[in-house]
């Protein structure tokens, strides 16, 4: 009669385990956009190019980490968005270089 049990709060806990696989999603790829939209304005701003691009890249990651923090407090949808925002800024700031 255990085995019942057992299966119910699996069951229960399998939408928990998937928010929190979610928030540890959202935040990781938040810092890792964040940490490569800096590290690519720190390399265009040494480099020859117009101060526009080190900008776009910049700003880019600022949006990136506002997404990892939100995606850290379970705000996963917004996360999403402004994840796919901040690597738009970034790839628009790309074309410019």
């Amino acid at each position: 009669m255990t085995g019942g049990s057992d299966s119910e709060t699996s069951d229960l806990d399998e939408p928990a385990q998937a928010a929190r696989r979610a928030r540890w999603t959202a935040s990781g790829t938040g810092a890792l956009l964040t940490l490569a939209g800096l590290a690519a304005s720190a390399l265009r701003a040494v480099g020859s190019t117009t101060a526009l691009v080190p900008a776009a890249y910049a700003s880019g990651a600022t949006v990136c980490a506002v997404a990892s923090l939100l995606g850290a407090r379970g705000r996963t949808r917004r996360a999403l968005w402004l994840l796919v925002a901040g690597l738009m800024v970034m790839a628009v700031g790309d074309q410019f270089d």
